[in-house]
């Protein structure tokens, strides 16, 4: 199959290792991904924080780049972040009707509809729960809000991550609850926020994992970053990152990376 990568903004600026790990795992399991270069973010920044107006250039880029799914140039688009798949999803085509462009809206949704998050796109998609990874490490898993919530991905991350070989999967305890993040709630509400990482990073330490996985770098960098500042010494990495490797072949992250939490 044919898939086209959005490799989301944070992925883009912040943590290439994401996308690049996606592109290889789908073409470690023989499949093609492209890249289309006039992608740029998808709008959620502006539309959580109010100004609808100012995402409309970037939906309208969005909805004009990744057409072509449309006329099967490709099969579905991939995401691997569970917080833009779900502004595709639900916000992209709200916010055309607000400003009455009703058939930029419809071509929107329609093309959210081939719009996955890495873990539904494997499972859903693919029909795979065992990607054929190798990943020998103490590991839990943080279920990001937008990816449970909007995206609702559900338990397929965790079926991916219980067929790695060599895993040492332990629960992560309170895992439903909030990292503290939210874009610019971690800004606005600083105190809240702290309060709300400092639970998180007790229960990420109680399970005594080597790292902490999630489908949504955002978060990661806001735990990690925690993490890191009190020496835990307990990494974050992608779901794409843990699934892209195999005993064969491990997965290196490009030297150029940004790394947190280490």
């Amino acid at each position: 199959m044919k898939f086209a990568l959005f490799s989301t903004c944070i992925g883009d600026a912040m943590f290439p290792q994401a996308p690049q790990a996606t592109v290889h795992l789908l073409e470690r399991l023989g499949h093609t991904v492209v890249f289309p270069e006039s992608q740029a973010c998808c709008g959620q920044m502006h539309i959580n924080t109010g100004y609808y107006r100012e995402a409309m250039p970037l939906i309208e880029n969005h909805v004009r780049t990744f057409e072509p799914v449309l006329d099967g140039e490709w099969d579905a688009i991939v995401v691997p972040s569970g917080s833009c798949t779900g502004s595709i999803r639900h916000q992209q085509k709200l916010v055309a009707d607000d400003a009455g462009k009703t058939a930029l809206g419809q071509r929107a949704q329609a093309i959210a509809d081939k719009t996955y998050e890495l873990s539904e796109l494997l499972v859903d998609v693919l029909g795979l729960e065992d990607v054929g990874a190798y990943f020998p490490h103490r590991v839990t898993y943080h279920p990001t809000c937008h990816s449970m919530r909007i995206t609702k991905v559900g338990d397929r991350p965790y079926k991916l991550l219980q067929n790695v070989e060599g895993i040492d999967f332990v629960p992560l305890p309170e895992e439903r609850s909030c990292c503290g993040f939210g874009g610019t709630f971690a800004m606005k509400n600083k105190e809240t926020s702290t309060a709300m990482l400092a639970d998180k990073m007790t229960n990420v330490m109680a399970t005594k994992a080597e790292i902490l996985v999630a489908g949504d770098y955002s978060c990661l960098m806001h735990i990690g970053g925690g993490l890191s500042r009190i020496r835990a010494g307990i990494r974050v990495m992608h779901l794409a990152e843990i699934l892209a490797g195999t005993k064969e072949e491990p997965w290196n992250a490009p030297a150029t990376t940004t790394k947190v939490g280490v």
